[in-house]
């Protein structure tokens, strides 16, 4: 059985019922044995701007420009980092898409490139924006409105939209975030892998915390560890005592001590697809009373926003039934600390955070496909937080997870 469907089963509840899944190691184990999936491939990304296509031409967009980044790969698979010198796809509503590159980048443009797409390179001494205000032209998508990637940079949009004063301005966010939101087989395959080799790296690491040892220790270690597994971009957050409870931390010198509450958030990429996942434990000493209830709030804050994420509920709708029970408990109200201070959870899949977020007010419905992270931690200033991190993915009957919780703060790695 394909470790995707071990996942899915009995999970849907969130709840102690998920804990009857095969352990997260054996998981791993079997995926270290099997070898990640297949990478995107060329079909896939064919299919992409198929889909991209078909809805610029019902929604009436003559051409969308995308540079390097996330989005590019994509479509393209270009992999390429973002400089002075732009590299970009001008995707039109019809006809073939054309990437426009520096003349000397070319031949490192090309070599991650899938499609047979046409590149017009431009030299040193030359303005990109002509290339790209051609393509546009020659398809004569000029007369439609003109939609750039939402993350593309305001000196290329300007540079552009001075050679098509005509062409109104439209909003590329509308065309490429219902494609990427929404995953495939094939994607959700690489974030299980990614999510597997992570859980496995921080079972390892957490059996090898010692005494006296510092959060960069501990990073270091689990770094080292998860890159060993095959995992990419790898990283790593540890946070202990009272930096636990600053969500993206603190500069200050940290040191594990006996009783001490270690908070690992952490990370990799297989195949350019990412995993998240958050861990909280006390080392070397039975947990505090406050340590314990905390840390058993936030596993039921975990399974409150499981509970609430159903198609078509808004994405916001899952954060607010998670900050009701936590009001109800004493915390906040709404952000203020202590309590939580944060989203419960963010999109995730090429990037680490992705739109959409689980967050007050986010009206998108939530589909089949789409990802998201489920950590509504908590945080005490001066004390200590807990935050439990595990992704999930819509079905078309609910959420699924990518990790399963672990059952207590005696188990906490299940």
């Amino acid at each position: 059985m394909h470790m995707l469907e071990l996942s899915r089963r009995g999970a849907l509840a969130g709840g102690v019922a998920a804990l009857a899944l095969p352990s997260t190691q054996v998981l791993a184990q079997t995926a270290a044995r099997q070898g990640p999936p297949p990478a995107i491939g060329a079909p896939e990304r064919t299919r992409r701007i198929a889909a991209l296509q078909e809805r610029m031409r019902r929604i009436g967009i003559g051409a969308l420009v995308i540079e390097s980044g996330p989005a590019l790969d994509y479509f393209t698979g270009v992999q390429w980092h973002r400089s002075e010198r732009p590299t970009a796809c001008v995707i039109p509503a019809d006809g073939a898409a054309i990437i426009v590159t520096p003349f000397f980048e070319k031949p490192s443009v090309s070599e991650s490139l899938q499609l047979p797409l046409a590149i017009r390179p431009w030299q040193e001494d030359e303005s990109p924006y002509p290339l790209v205000a051609d393509v546009v032209k020659s398809r004569r998508a000029d007369r439609l409105p003109i939609a750039f990637e939402e993350t593309t940079r305001a000196f290329i949009v300007d540079g552009v939209r001075k050679l098509l004063p005509a062409a109104p301005l439209a909003d590329g966010a509308a065309l490429v975030r219902p494609l990427r939101m929404r995953k495939s087989p094939a994607e959700l395959a690489l974030m299980q892998y990614a999510s597997d080799l992570t859980i496995e790296a921080l079972r390892q690491t957490h059996a090898e915390v010692k005494l006296g040892e510092t959060n960069r220790d501990i990073a270091a270690r689990f770094e080292r560890i998860v890159a060993g597994l095959g995992g990419s971009d790898t990283w790593a957050l540890v946070l202990i005592d009272e930096a636990a409870a600053l969500p993206h931390g603190s500069g200050r010198p940290q040191v594990v001590k006996r009783g001490s509450v270690v908070l690992m958030d952490c990370g990799c990429a297989v195949h350019g697809y990412q995993s998240d996942i958050s861990r909280s434990f006390v080392f070397g000493a039975a947990p505090t009373s406050d340590q314990r209830k905390v840390w058993s709030q936030v596993r039921q804050g975990q399974a409150i926003a499981f509970a609430a994420a159903k198609v078509g509920a808004p994405a916001g709708s899952v954060d607010d039934a998670v900050r009701r029970q936590y009001e109800a408990w004493g915390y906040g109200p709404r952000y203020a600390l202590p309590g939580l201070s944060h989203r419960t959870g963010h999109g995730i899949g090429m990037e680490g955070h992705e739109p959409v977020n689980l967050v007050h007010g986010e009206m998108t419905p939530l589909a089949p496909g789409m990802c998201f992270s489920n950590e509504p931690g908590l945080y005490l200033p001066g004390k200590f937080g807990i935050r439990l991190e595990d992704c999930f993915h819509m079905t078309p009957t609910g959420p699924a997870w990518f990790s399963v919780p672990p059952p207590s703060i005696d188990q906490p790695f299940g």
